[in-house]
């Protein structure tokens, strides 16, 4: 799995999600990996203080739609961040392409669009293997790594950040 440039695998923020909404935006196609995806989400989330009654779960018929629906919950004002969770598997077409590269320009529209926190946990991998891998229960999950990356953003927003000061 990849890490960050000094080595180690994560950084864990430091973010708390207490009195925070959160909207999971998940694909149906590939579901067994979406459904480990959400569970990590969904961890991390509780963790830092998200409570349950502020995770709400839409679905979405797979990783293209995704951006659609994550935009018509942001627009709904209920909620302060939005994670996509979703897995595309590369095949012998140009698809895989066309589905990866959509779906994210997508969730980067729905950020910039909205003001909306926008985590994008859509897996773009080359065998199911690298899938499974990256969706296992613990550390590594990247459905919890996008969960975290929206709080954090979030947390960015809020009045007296830090998050957005030059440093040095």
């Amino acid at each position: 799995m990849s890490g960050n440039l000094r080595g180690e695998r994560s950084i864990a923020p430091t973010v708390d999600g207490s009195g925070r909404r959160v909207a999971l935006v998940c694909a149906r196609f590939n579901d067994l990996i979406v459904e480990q995806l959400e569970r990590g989400a969904i961890a991390a989330l509780t963790a830092h203080g998200v409570a349950d009654g502020d995770i709400d779960v839409y679905r979405a018929p797979g990783a293209l739609e995704i951006p659609q629906i994550a935009m018509c919950v942001a627009r709904a004002g209920r909620h302060e961040a939005i994670v996509a969770l979703g897995a595309i598997v590369r095949g012998d077409t140009y698809h895989f392409e066309v589905v990866a590269d959509t779906s994210a320009a997508g969730l980067m529209q729905v950020a910039l669009q909205t003001g909306v926190a926008v985590g994008n946990g859509i897996l773009t991998v080359d065998t199911k293997q690298q899938a499974l891998d990256r969706c296992a229960d613990g550390e590594g999950n990247k459905g919890a790594e996008a969960a975290l990356a929206a709080l954090e953003t979030l947390t960015a927003f809020a009045p007296g950040s830090t998050a957005a000061t030059p440093s040095g």
